[in-house]
């Protein structure tokens, strides 16, 4: 009987195992093929951080949704790009200075039509500026999440909001798919505060460069002690750029490109992602291009 029962366990436990192995095989696999990540959602057709914007992004075959932060005066975290709400929504002042009762009231969609006539839609008039846990719970697992803490040195508290949310809604923790959340940001301190909180979120660094980039190996050694890649403006590197990044082991996701023959060409340099308005264009562009694979 004991024989029995013991046999019974290694059963289990080499299931149990295999199980195991398999899911992170296949997260594995996730995380290091091209990932097509829906700028704003789906920018280029429809109001930038709504949710119809984010889900024509999914329709359109975006991997991962792109998601600026900020928060609001009473400490509530919005997607919204910039620290001003009057480019896209038809209030005036810092998204800081609004709670989030009076930042709702605003319309964050009728402007797209009126700068965009070829995609304006009635639909988008009166859109409101979502939060963070709306995305959540209108997307869910469903999604998977590319977000960015923006300025936040002004916004203090913002990384552990943030952590806070995600694990509520189960999309870090134990329990949770690997790599469902990527978290990215220019300011290495936040990206650092949050490495050391929970180790296991993917972090991306982004970059601006002002003039053709170049990378050190002190650079490199530098951004694997807290991230996973990088995220550099796109028209500043170059094929030897991207396979020094790629052979040392880091992903690199350039932001924005819109261009089908900058798509294309990026793609066959090997770059392991990108952000983009339209994500329809950079799915097509990434079955007319194989990625590379070989750095060593």
């Amino acid at each position: 009987m004991r024989k029995t029962k013991t046999g019974v366990l290694v059963i289990l436990f080499i299931a149990v195992f295999l199980l195991i192995s398999s899911d992170e095989e296949q997260n594995e696999a996730v995380l290091n093929s091209f990932i097509v990540i829906g700028h704003r959602g789906a920018s280029g057709y429809a109001p930038e951080h709504t949710i119809l914007s984010y889900e024509l992004a999914l329709k359109l075959g975006a991997d991962y949704l792109e998601i600026d932060l900020q928060m609001t005066k009473d400490g509530k975290l919005v997607a919204m790009h910039d620290n001003f709400v009057d480019r896209t929504t038809n209030g005036k002042g810092k998204v800081s200075s609004y709670t989030l009762a009076e930042l709702q009231e605003l319309d964050a969609g009728s402007w797209f039509n009126k700068k965009h006539k070829k995609f304006a839609d009635s639909v988008y008039e009166n859109l409101k500026v979502p939060t963070l846990e709306e995305i959540f719970d209108a997307f869910g697992e469903t999604a998977n999440y590319y977000i960015e803490t923006k300025n936040p040195a002004k916004y203090p508290g913002m990384e552990k909001e943030l952590l806070k949310l995600l694990t509520e809604h189960g999309l870090i923790g134990s329990n949770a798919t690997k790599g469902k959340v990527i978290i990215q940001s220019f300011s290495e301190k936040s990206l650092r505060k949050i490495h050391i909180s929970n180790p296991d979120i993917p972090l991306i660094q982004l970059i601006k460069y002002k003039g053709r980039a170049n990378v050190s190996n002190s650079q490199i050694k530098k951004w694997k002690e807290y991230a996973s890649g990088i995220g550099p403006n796109y028209r500043m590197i170059d094929e030897h750029y991207i396979h020094t990044v790629r052979k040392a082991g880091l992903w690199i996701h350039p932001y924005t490109i819109d261009n089908h023959e900058d798509m294309k060409r990026l793609i066959g340099y090997g770059i392991t992602g990108a952000f983009t308005d339209l994500a329809d264009q950079l799915v097509q562009a990434s079955k007319e291009v194989p990625t590379p694979t070989n750095y060593e």
